[in-house]
């Protein structure tokens, strides 16, 4: 799930962005309401998350209010230290999905992005993933092959997660370094190399028959090979 956190303030984008990832989303951030209005309209995100007042020439409800003119009905959460109940109301007419005033909980804030996708119906109605005997629970989190239980780290179940959700598809380098690690170019180190050996050592060694492939000068695939 892509989220696109427009924030201004350094400090609270940081604590947005590295609680999403580690709850398993996959999230961009920008500074700047022209930028974030640009990358909102022409790339696609499952949710929003916009500070209400954002410094610059455009603000949160600016924004909101020119994406629900273009037609755009991705789901937005507003955040604001604007807590009035004026100011709530405000928001959600302009075109908030929801709005939440800081300072804020993040698991509140989690709570609220869980309920916001399915309303919408953006998350996919399943709470478990299966590959052969590889059973990826979405919900607890939790990964287990032929009944026994394994152990993966944040961004580990973040990349078995996308393998498994494309099964029995090739997924390139490019992919994954924007879906998993939010590089929308290549950083030119062996990151995903050394990602991919310790998930394969966690969900196949020790186990049959191998379900982590590479494709050698393409990318990885996740499933059962002839």
């Amino acid at each position: 799930m892509r989220v696109l956190v427009i924030e201004d303030e350094a400090d609270t984008a940081r604590y947005l962005c590295k609680g999403l990832q580690e709850s398993g989303y996959s999230a961009a951030h920008c500074a700047d309401g022209l930028e974030g209005l640009h990358l909102a309209k022409n790339e696609p995100w499952d949710l929003m998350i916009v500070d209400r007042m954002l410094a610059g020439d455009m603000d949160g409800l600016a924004i909101l209010r020119t994406l629900r003119e273009s037609g755009i009905k991705t789901p937005v959460l507003i955040l604001s230290a604007l807590a009035s109940l004026d100011e709530r109301v405000r928001g959600l007419r302009g075109g908030a999905d929801d709005y939440l005033t800081k300072p804020f909980a993040f698991s509140e804030l989690l709570a609220r992005i869980e309920a916001l996708l399915r309303r919408t119906g953006v998350r996919e109605d399943v709470d478990e993933l299966q590959v052969a005997d590889l059973k990826v629970n979405l919900r607890s989190r939790r990964v287990e092959r032929s009944g026994q239980s394994i152990a993966l780290q944040p961004r580990e179940f973040r990349l078995l997660e996308y393998l498994v959700r494309h099964q029995g598809q090739v997924v390139t380098r490019t992919m994954l370094l924007e879906a998993v690690w939010d590089f929308h170019f290549d950083p030119k180190t062996n990151v995903i190399d050394v990602q991919i050996s310790r998930l394969r050592n966690k969900i196949d060694k020790g186990f049959s028959p191998a379900l982590l492939h590479t494709v050698r000068g393409v990318g990885y695939l996740v499933g059962l090979r002839d």
